[in-house]
């Protein structure tokens, strides 16, 4: 007689996820469930048991051309068979070169230099040293950096420092640099901004500035002026402070052009960016600075060199991603998606922002928010509920606090555009 075997039973890899892995941004005891990934494509993301989801806001920002895009694919693949990485203190490679090259065509007319880490937290950690630093090296104590109220510029200690968020800092707070923060401007408080300012720039002991530029991701993207900025940028340089434009999140076409600082007349001496540079392919961080700025580190005397490094610095992999989607980028193609998604957002709003459960709304570019007449925690119950009603029905959003916000990538079609315009329409009915 044949014996008979049990059939193998594979664990779900939600299930084996429990087992070891600390999430980000997650209290485990109150969310434990993480949701299997198994594959993605275009805008779609697909869990483990082949359930679709539009990916509404590309993934924090960086998959803006789509999962798996097959010409970025095709590029970092090519690459892999060259070099995959290789020390960059003391040598260089063609991609970084090449990428430098074709960033600065693009970047606000000012940048000439580029430094490379690997996330954007690290990327504004540099920024701000690089400001901290260029005081010293010319024999100034300048100790204080300016941020806005309500910015975000990364996790570690530097960024943590001058972002405004305290649900992420609180425990941390005794251990940072000193920061002083002003308002985002307005047309109403501009004019009280650089009085304040003016007076506060006296005392010589500024540094730097670091600003979101036009819309801050982590305040549920609150936005501001541009023209109230410009002010501000321009009286900071009058008093030889270095502006830092913090553009992880709005850089590469987000906004409507190539970067929110291409709004402002005055530009900044330091940018930084991350995310959507490597098209979520891989990790990458870039800081970008003037002559001037670059100028105060090159010396005989090596202690004025800026010593920071990441063992990942400028990886050929991921400089080549970061190529391939510069190249889609300044495609007609893609500058033609994100005219048909700004034309969507704005019949959208028109749709929507009268409606008495919406307190407001705002857009930039492909960035478009709307305010919930409702109060709500940052990570409450409520927002818990508007999370699973997107995700039950197939769309990624993921709400701050009130705020529902759509940064979808720039290859989302129409149809999937409507969809998840549906599904917002449906949950403000659900409040």
């Amino acid at each position: 007689m044949k014996r008979l075997t049990n059939p193998v039973v594979l664990e779900k890899l939600s299930d084996r996820d429990k087992k070891h892995l600390w999430h980000p941004l997650t209290q485990h005891k109150v969310h434990s469930n993480m949701l299997a990934i198994s594959k993605a494509k275009g805008a779609v993301l697909f869990d483990e048991d082949g359930k679709e989801y539009i990916d509404g806001i590309s993934s924090w920002y960086t998959a803006m051309y789509g999962h798996c895009h097959p010409y970025i694919l095709e590029k970092v693949g090519a690459q892999m068979q060259q070099l995959d990485q290789v020390v960059f203190s003391g040598f260089t490679h063609e991609p970084a070169v090449k990428l430098s090259e074709e960033l600065i065509k693009i970047l606000p007319e000012n940048q000439e230099k580029l430094f490379f880490s690997d996330n954007g937290s690290t990327a504004t950690e540099i920024g701000i040293k690089m400001a901290l630093q260029y005081h010293f090296n010319k024999g100034e104590k300048r100790n204080v950096l300016l941020a806005f109220e309500e910015g975000f510029h990364g996790d570690t200690f530097g960024a943590m420092s001058v972002s405004g968020l305290s649900v992420y800092n609180g425990p941390f707070k005794d251990f940072f640099i000193e920061v002083e923060r002003i308002p985002v401007p307005t047309m109403e408080n501009i004019e009280g901004i650089v009085r304040q300012l003016q007076v506060r720039l006296e005392k010589n002991n500024v540094a730097g500035f670091i600003y979101e530029p036009l819309v801050q991701g982590a305040a549920a993207m609150k936005m501001h002026c541009a023209e109230g900025l410009g002010q501000i940028l321009a009286l900071l340089k009058e008093h030889n402070v270095l502006t830092i434009a913090d553009e992880v999140m709005t850089g590469f076409g987000k906004t409507g052009k190539y970067f929110a600082s291409d709004y402002i007349q005055t530009k900044p001496d330091i940018i930084c960016l991350s995310k959507a540079l490597t098209a979520g392919l891989v990790p990458m961080g870039l800081t970008t600075c003037t002559e001037n700025v670059y100028n105060a580190f090159y010396s005989d005397d090596i202690a004025k060199g800026l010593f920071h490094g990441h063992t990942y610095t400028a990886n050929p992999l991921a400089c080549a991603a970061a190529l391939a989607a510069l190249e889609l980028l300044k495609t007609d193609e893609i500058q033609g998606n994100i005219q048909n998604i700004i034309q969507w957002h704005n019949k959208f709003d028109d749709e929507i922002k009268s409606h008495p459960k919406v307190a407001s709304t705002r857009q930039l570019g492909v960035i478009y928010a709307l305010d919930l007449n409702v109060k709500m925690e940052r990570y409450g119950n409520l927002r818990d509920k508007l999370f699973k009603h997107f995700m039950d029905n197939g769309v990624f959003l993921r709400p701050l606090g009130n705020t529902i916000y759509i940064l979808a990538p720039f290859i989302t079609t129409k149809s999937q555009m409507n969809r998840i315009y549906g599904t917002i329409k449906s949950a403000i009915e659900m409040v």
